[in-house]
């Protein structure tokens, strides 16, 4: 009797078909990765606003650095970065940053978005005199410490519109502040600027609280400052301590004779500054 052979057991199974996208794919990347890590750090001059203009680059776009930048003309110091790549996969630029102006340094890790910008860690600090390009009055003096946790900013409808704030909370830490146009120099305090969770409104404008943190004056004020009008306007009241010193006593009574002191002793102050 024949023996019947079993289909099942003589047929051959068909072969796999092999995908070779994946291990093509990783080979673009790869080749991508290279082509862009040999891009110079200075191809970043295509993507800057026309008001911020650098040179003196070194590295390439992954870790370099601009040893001259300036913004609107004015010396905006050095920068040196370096990028996150797997942040741009969704469509971020991540990055950790070193900002140097003379004697002032500032860190930070920030990413840019389609929305807007959001810098976390924002730590550093230095001679405010070295900060005069960006507003800080000459004559005046002292050390500042930042530490934010957190600043957030829209663009504007315009590539060159300054960015309008959404969060910032940290705070600014001012000590050893002196002017040579004021009490003939004399040692004014320590300061902090405190940003709360809630200093920013819905119009963009950001508004801090001033105090001292001891020294020859007793301040209690609200700064509050304005993108669109690019100032910042000073309210609140001071009054002099025990050991404030004989010129800073004496044009403190000169304002309290213009403006009058409250039941406290206090003497009221409103001061607007451009930025």
């Amino acid at each position: 009797m024949p023996v019947s052979h079993s289909p099942s057991r003589d047929a051959k199974p068909a072969p796999r078909s092999r995908s070779y996208w994946p291990v093509v794919l990783i080979g673009l990347t790869a080749v991508l990765a290279v082509i862009i890590a040999a891009l110079p750090a200075s191809i970043i001059t295509h993507f800057l606003p026309p008001s911020v203009h650098a040179e003196d680059f070194s590295g390439n776009i992954w870790h370099g650095s601009a040893g001259k930048i300036s913004v609107n003309a004015r010396d905006g110091g050095a920068l040196e970065w370096r990028l996150h790549p797997a942040a741009l996969f969704g469509m971020t630029v991540a990055a950790d940053l070193h900002w140097v102006k003379a004697g002032f340094v500032v860190d930070a890790a920030a990413k840019i978005d389609r929305q807007g910008f959001t810098v976390h860690a924002l730590q550093g600090g230095g001679p405010i005199e070295d900060l005069r390009d960006f507003g800080v009055a000459s004559g005046w003096r002292g050390t500042a410490d930042i530490d934010f946790s957190e600043v957030k900013g829209s663009f504007g409808a315009h590539w060159d519109d300054f960015p309008k704030a959404v969060a910032a909370v940290g705070n600014v830490h001012v000590s050893s502040l002196t002017s040579t146009h004021f009490a003939d120099g004399a040692d004014l305090g320590s300061y902090d600027l405190r940003f709360a969770q809630a200093a920013v409104g819905a119009d963009g404008n950001l508004a801090a609280q001033l105090m001292d943190t001891g020294g020859p004056l007793d301040m209690q004020a609200v700064i509050r400052f304005s993108a669109k009008e690019r100032n910042a306007l000073l309210t609140g009241t001071l009054r002099e301590r025990a050991n404030t010193p004989a010129a800073l006593r004496s044009q403190l009574e000169s304002l309290a004779y213009l403006r009058g002191r409250d039941p406290q002793g206090r003497i009221p102050v409103d001061l607007e500054l451009a930025l």
